[in-house]
């Protein structure tokens, strides 16, 4: 079934942002937005009503900057903060993340190629460039995260990220889906990676569709190759509704 068969003015739509709508890049400031992209997020936004939404690891400011000057709902760094379709900003209670920072930011001064992220909540530790010390990552990550309050450890790919024990991108679509525009509709979500499995794992609960994009196991029952077929599948959906409604 492509995404043209399952998109229609019924659904409301929800986007992972890094490995799913773009190329994951080897340095989290160095991804790249195809242009085409913009135009085309703005005709599903249109086609739907605005019931279309960001749900990402990044804070809301980074996804609006790279999607300068079109603006959509977004709930950021995994859910710990949400802006709705009215515009309305919701932010989750954090707690203190200094034994976690103080913990990554030593790691990285003695193995150059680590990358500590500070994000309002959250506090992410890529190893892109070292792989090797994916294990040391973890293992730091988890035991700084489980001598602190109320934070839970989220794996990605080649990053650890300290965040709220609340916050989740399957909460972050519920809350959006007790709202306008997004109440009332049959939820899709699109994403690339394990911190996806929740928001895959709550839409189909919830009767809607989970569509993985790239290789690895997953609880979505549907797949895509890559960010440029996301990309293609959505334009042909456009053009299938175009010629539906001519």
């Amino acid at each position: 079934m492509t995404l043209a068969e399952i998109l229609h003015p019924s659904c409301a739509l929800f986007l992972d942002f890094d490995g799913t709508m773009v190329d994951i890049a080897p340095h989290p400031d160095a991804v790249h937005v195809p242009e085409p992209l913009l135009a085309v997020l703005q005709e599903v936004k249109d086609y739907l009503q605005g019931a279309v939404a960001v749900i990402s690891g990044r804070p809301i400011a980074q996804i609006d900057e790279y999607l300068r000057p079109l603006v959509l709902s977004v709930a950021g760094v995994h859910g710990a903060e949400r802006r709705g379709g009215d515009g309305t900003l919701h932010l989750l209670d954090t707690h203190p993340l200094d034994h976690v920072v103080e913990a990554a930011c030593a790691l990285a001064s003695r193995h150059p190629g680590l990358l500590v992220e500070n994000k309002r909540g959250s506090i992410a530790l890529h190893y892109r460039q070292r792989p090797e010390l994916e294990a040391l990552c973890l293992a730091t990550m988890q035991q700084a995260v489980d001598e602190s309050r109320g934070l839970a450890l989220m794996r990605g790919k080649m990053v650890a990220e300290a965040k709220p024990g609340g916050a989740s991108k399957g909460h972050a679509i519920e809350d959006f889906l007790a709202e306008p525009p997004f109440a009332g509709r049959t939820p899709v979500f699109i994403g690339d990676d394990v911190t996806d499995e929740a928001g895959f794992s709550t839409v189909q609960r919830l009767g809607g569709v989970g569509i993985k994009v790239g290789e690895g196991e997953s609880v979505a029952r549907r797949r895509l190759a890559s960010p440029a077929t996301l990309r293609q599948e959505l334009e042909a959906a456009l053009a299938a509704r175009s010629t539906r409604t001519a």
